[in-house]
């Protein structure tokens, strides 16, 4: 029943995150935000960046480049699912506001997973359902990503798309 309740919950936070994603840029607001040059990558995310670059590529998208400031802001919001045991989108609003204003970022999307074992079987789930596909297939240019682990050893994934 708790696997039911959060498959409802990702439907119900990817729906909101949807129609979040679908505001333009100019609705953000213009402020001067520090770009954090360094993050350092877990062996887990350089290999999910590697195999969402890799599945672009089998389909005919251009890779993406990862930056370093978006994984840092992905790392924020994935502390926060941690913490809170909740997996959604909260404040997205906020992270594409940076993202904007940090570095020119056009359009924003977002991914988010949680309690898959491996890189592999996140992608398949997202590759699976239509919302999360569409950012993994959609007209991005750079990404970033963070995964982290909660006491029980669960993880939390957040891997957010740009287009500059």
């Amino acid at each position: 029943m708790n696997t039911n309740f959060l498959k409802i919950i990702t439907v119900v936070a990817t729906v909101l995150f949807t129609m979040a994603s679908c505001s333009s840029p100019e609705e953000a607001s213009i402020e001067s935000v520090e770009v954090i040059q360094f993050y350092d990558y877990s062996e887990v995310e350089d290999e999910t960046l590697d195999l969402i670059n890799k599945y672009r590529d089998s389909v005919g998208f251009n890779k993406l480049e990862k930056i370093n400031h978006i994984s840092y802001i992905s790392s924020g919001h994935t502390e926060v699912m941690v913490q809170t045991n909740i997996i959604g989108h909260a404040n997205f609003a906020e992270r594409q506001s940076n993202l904007h204003s940090a570095l020119g970022a056009l359009k924003v999307g977002e991914n988010v997973a949680f309690n898959y074992s491996s890189p592999k079987s996140a992608i398949r789930a997202w590759i699976k359902s239509e919302n999360h596909k569409a950012n993994l297939d959609g007209d991005y240019t750079h990404f970033g990503i963070s995964i982290r682990e909660n006491e029980a050893g669960q993880k939390f994934y957040t891997n957010i798309f740009i287009k500059k």
